[in-house]
């Protein structure tokens, strides 16, 4: 009897948390940012990153520690718009379908002139994510 009710617990209550605990994250984590909408009105003339990402997803969160590491030394030249897409805003379904968003993580490269040059669909090593930031003018 105790192992059922301790396999019942297993199956309902950790996923339970380990669903909650990541939408707290992603909560966090956008509460700290501006909304995506603002974010892309003030990229004009800057080349610009499109990630969209879900903190449900395994390569997601592969590219986010990857960012996390690089990003930092291009900040001052690239715009970086995170669109999660689990938040299922108007603004979020636009973009998603304008970019024809599939799967994630998709990051699109838009250069200055508003050109798409590159888009990425899955997890990439650090050192091409690296080489395509460097090349995006």
């Amino acid at each position: 009897m105790k192992k059922n009710i301790i396999t019942l617990l297993i199956i309902f209550v950790i996923p339970f948390v380990a669903y909650f605990g990541l939408s707290k994250h992603t909560e966090s984590v956008s509460a700290k940012n501006t909304t995506s909408s603002q974010q892309m009105a003030n990229v004009k003339g800057k080349p610009q990153v499109i990630k969209f990402t879900s903190a449900m997803c395994r390569d997601c969160q592969t590219m986010n520690g990857i960012f996390k590491q690089i990003f930092p030394k291009y900040t001052d030249r690239i715009a970086l718009i995170e669109i999660h897409v689990q938040d299922r805003n108007s603004f979020n379904s636009a973009q998603m379908k304008k970019y024809n968003v599939e799967l994630v993580p998709t990051i699109i490269l838009i250069d200055s002139k508003g050109k798409i040059v590159d888009r990425i669909e899955g997890a990439i090593p650090q050192a091409q994510m690296d080489k395509k930031l460097q090349d995006l003018k």
